[in-house]
């Protein structure tokens, strides 16, 4: 989901709880729902709750089966959020819905335990012309590819489409589609370390072109079980 919030708008820390996250990474812009259940992530939470800004830091485990993640196994790149709702639930875990706001990475961890503490620095793309012809031709193709992916079968959000008309961003599009993608974390989180949009946008074409060659084999071998019943 994208709202017109702006990361750039509020003061960002450079020093904030960290909750590593399993199987996804997190872009900016981005709202999602969490269900925190480690004893150490709920105490992160409960943390920035209890600051007026209400952000932490949302990274990536390398390794989505680690109960205990240590800082080597955390992706230094992540995205600085604000919790916007926050539920207690009767299995004491509880659920969170954040919005991402700003890469950011962690420059070093100044606090483990109970829960983890992170001095990190905001990150930024780098600039492109807003009239930059390559980046439109990209963009459109990927809306296009992403269309096709749709017609083909692939179940994603039924506004995609039409959110991604009003995005004129390149980094922001290349994001948004990654985000709908169901990539696997290390190469989601490619995408999210890589600062440059053309590139990011490059990378995103090409992952779209591979889930078309795929989604045509898939269906070329239905047809084909179709005939021979």
């Amino acid at each position: 989901m994208v709202t017109n919030y702006e990361g750039d708008n509020i003061e960002l820390k450079d020093h904030l709880p960290l909750l590593p996250i399993r199987d996804i990474v997190v872009y900016p812009f981005m709202i999602l729902p969490f269900f925190v259940g480690r004893d150490s992530s709920i105490q992160a939470v409960e943390h920035a709750l209890n600051k007026s800004d209400r952000l932490i830091l949302l990274a990536s485990q390398k390794d989505m089966k680690a109960e205990a993640p240590t800082p080597d196994e955390i992706y230094e790149t992540g995205t600085i959020a604000m919790i916007m709702r926050m539920r207690k639930l009767p299995d004491g875990r509880v659920k969170i819905l954040v919005q991402g706001l700003s890469k950011a990475r962690i420059m070093e961890f100044t606090q483990e335990a109970p829960y983890f503490m992170c001095k990190l620095i905001k990150v930024s793309d780098v600039a492109i012309a807003e009239n930059n012809v390559a980046a439109n031709a990209l963009m459109r193709n990927i809306r296009e590819q992403l269309e096709k992916v749709i017609n083909m079968g692939k179940i994603l959000s039924p506004d995609i489409l039409m959110i991604l008309e009003d995005i004129k961003d390149a980094g922001r599009l290349a994001d948004l589609v990654a985000s709908n993608l169901n990539l696997h974390v290390g190469e989601a989180q490619t995408i999210l370390e890589t600062l440059d949009p053309m590139e990011r946008l490059h990378r995103i074409n090409d992952i779209l072109s591979r889930e078309l060659e795929i989604l045509a084999m898939q269906n070329k071998i239905k047809s084909t079980a179709k005939d021979e019943i």
